[in-house]
């Protein structure tokens, strides 16, 4: 389905997307895992300082993503339940883009993301429900290979910028939605989360905007879904994500690719990403009433800017077009399999004045730095009617 979920509530980790969903779903528990494969990289090019160079981050290639969900009715209008799913990104170069500058290999960023979203919801009319998720955050993260950067003249920390193994933060947050059934044949949906203030990475301070800052992006949802005929359904969620709230994550690294601000502090560069829309479209269609086959696309611009390359060789989020297919089995009256598969082809983002011309504290050699990735999922899930 491409993720539209919003107002299309199908198993107990809606409350991912919106709580407000969870009191239509019934009794269930959901569990599923999803075998994720990043084909990730970047290219470096006339470069006067040893950097140029074609490489890729596929240290860590391939991964597996857990998930699980479970709903309790509480009479006809309550619901009591929780979400489980996690977030992340891992880039590993062998071969460190940064080998010239004295950067060590392999080199790379390792940062994973559980939340734990504890969820009440109510109906109200019979028509309509709203609901209210606790979010509790967990985030890990470690960083190797850049030493050049781990230095006075760079950071405010020095000794807190790299190769300092795994550190730790919590945060906690809150997600509300609305869902309603506005006709027999239409829902509409909306739900909202604000940054999620999180824990500082310590051990990163010199590295990460604001003293080891990296909080979680507010971002909201509206939803439609609308049954075309008895057998089929379609479904859009449109998904706003404002990164630039967050420092680590929206801060350009303008003023520090012309040494006058350094990292680590709270107007220290991030990773210049931009705001994001996501638009997420699906369908379901119900061959029989065992079987449900799925479809869906996620479209979205990516948020890297092309002169904000050069940091981001380490964080190449950069797919804009999502393809998804899967089919939903009723094994027996209270037992259900779903499969999936969702594939992202490459997408490249060729830099603009992303690498300073001149020679190091003012300069970095000059060139381009290009991002390139694709992405493809395979991913299986087992829901229990209790």
């Amino acid at each position: 389905m491409g993720g539209a979920a919003a107002a299309f509530p199908q198993d107990a980790l809606v409350a991912a997307t919106n709580p407000a969903g969870m009191v239509w779903v019934g009794n269930r528990l959901d569990i599923g895992v999803e075998q994720f494969d990043a084909d990730r990289g970047s290219t470096i090019s006339g470069n006067n300082m040893g950097l140029s160079g074609s490489r890729d981050a596929n240290g860590i290639r391939r991964f597996a993503v857990a998930e699980l969900g479970f709903n309790r009715m509480l009479g006809q209008d309550w619901s009591l339940g929780v979400a489980v799913f996690g977030n992340g990104g891992m880039t590993g170069y062998t071969d460190n883009p940064l080998t010239a500058l004295n950067g060590s290999s392999p080199a790379g960023m390792n940062f994973k993301q559980i939340n734990v979203a504890p969820t009440l919801a109510m109906k109200l009319g019979g028509m309509h429900s709203i609901g209210l998720s606790v979010t509790l955050v967990y985030q890990q993260l470690a960083v190797t290979g850049m030493e050049h950067f781990d230095d006075p003249i760079f950071s405010a920390f020095p000794g807190s910028v790299t190769n300092r193994g795994k550190d730790h933060a919590s945060g906690i947050s809150w997600r509300v939605g609305w869902l309603g059934r506005v006709t027999p044949d239409l829902s509409l949906a909306a739900a909202y989360q604000p940054r999620t203030r999180m824990q500082k990475f310590d051990r990163y301070k010199g590295l990460l905007a604001d003293g080891g800052n990296f909080d979680v992006p507010e971002h909201y949802v509206l939803g439609a879904a609308l049954r075309l005929t008895s057998a089929l359904t379609a479904a859009a969620d449109i998904q706003r994500i404002d990164y630039s709230g967050a420092r680590s994550l929206g801060n350009r690294a303008d003023c520090f690719l012309a040494v006058s601000c350094q990292l680590g502090t709270p107007a220290g560069p991030g990773s210049g990403w931009r705001d994001a829309t996501v638009v997420k479209l699906g369908l379901a269609y119900a061959v029989t009433p065992a079987l449900v086959l799925r479809a869906g696309v996620t479209l979205l611009r990516q948020p890297i800017p092309s002169s904000q390359t050069l940091l981001n060789i380490f964080a190449p989020a950069v797919s804009e077009r999502h393809v998804s297919i899967g089919a939903t089995w009723q094994v027996n009256a209270s037992s259900e399999l779903t499969v999936y598969y969702m594939q992202a082809a490459e997408n490249t983002v060729t830099g603009s004045a992303s690498i300073p011309p001149g020679f190091p504290p003012g300069g970095v050699g000059g060139g381009e730095a290009d991002l390139r990735m694709k992405q493809s999922a395979l991913g299986i899930a087992w829901g229990w009617r209790l």
